[in-house]
This record gives structure tokens, C-alpha cells and sequence, in this order.
């Protein structure tokens, strides 16, 4: 049955078919393999789910804020949005960083996550942050992270 379809195109069609199957294929296969649905939830046990962030998981277990908060709750940004967005920059990042093993160890949240992390602190903390807003003597701004660094988890 002839479609029209010159027989190169048509290799050309089924060939295109395998490689975006296949692409496809390893796809899903990583996804399912790498347990990217948990990292969809706001379960903590999805941040340990690699071993370079169990040493925070385990310090989370054991500090101050496990009753309050979860991982989420201070290293992503509130809105829907900006929450899903920063788990994927972050996802892309890490699975990139640990498949070519190019990471520090012990590991070392980024100033964009920082920042986040910084501004999480004064959200949920800020009454007492207004309250003591200002700068060093050496013109440092003031941060929660700076001084209450294990407060979260342990580093």
C-alpha cells in the first residue's frame, strides 16, 4: 500500500519513532529507578532518598524544628509556583551532579537556596526577626542562617 510516503522518509519517520521511543523508554526507566514521584511530596525521607543528604535527613530526625516543619518548609519558596520550580531546578541539578559525580562533599546549598532558606526563617519566625532587624558592627546584615546554622539539621 503506497501512502505517498518515498521510502527514505518513511526511514526517516521510523527511525525518528525508535529514538524518541527509546528516549522515551530511559526516561521513564530513570524516573521510576531515581524514585522521582517522591520528590513530588513533601515527605522528607524523598531528601534522603540520596546518600550525600542523609546526614541532613538524620540531623533533621534529631533537631529542633522536625515537629514544625519539614524539608520544604525551608528550602522552597511558599507559592505552588516557585515551590515547584525550585524542585525541579534543584532535581535537575542533583541528578546531574551525582550521574557525572561532579559534587562537593560534604555538600553545599547554593546562594540562590540560601536565599530561600534565609527568607523561610523570617517568614515563619517573623515577629521575632523585626524585632531584632539591623546590622553587625561590621555592616553585615543580620541572618538567621548565619548564626542558627544547625537549627534545621546538623551540618
Amino acid at each position: 500500500m503506497n501512502l505517498g510516503i518515498s521510502a527514505p522518509t518513511a526511514l526517516i519517520a521510523a527511525l525518528v519513532a525508535a529514538l524518541g521511543g527509546s528516549a522515551l523508554g530511559i526516561g521513564m526507566f530513570t524516573f521510576v529507578y531515581a524514585k522521582g514521584g517522591s520528590y513530588m511530596t513533601d515527605a522528607p525521607e524523598a531528601c534522603a532518598n540520596c546518600h550525600v543528604m542523609r546526614e541532613q535527613y538524620d540531623g533533621w530526625l534529631h533537631g529542633s524544628h522536625r515537629s514544625v516543619a519539614v524539608c520544604n518548609d525551608c528550602h522552597t519558596p511558599e507559592p505552588f509556583v516557585g515551590k515547584y520550580l525550585t524542585k525541579a531546578l534543584n532535581g535537575w541539578h542533583h541528578s546531574r551532579a551525582f550521574t557525572t559525580q561532579e559534587f562537593h562533599e560534604p555538600i553545599a546549598i547554593t546562594p540562590r537556596n540560601a536565599a530561600i532558606t534565609e527568607a523561610r526563617c523570617r517568614s515563619c519566625h517573623d515577629e521575632l526577626t523585626r524585632m531584632i532587624e539591623g546590622t553587625h558592627a561590621s555592616g553585615e546584615a543580620l541572618s538567621c542562617t548565619r548564626c542558627h546554622r544547625d537549627v534545621g539539621h546538623l551540618h
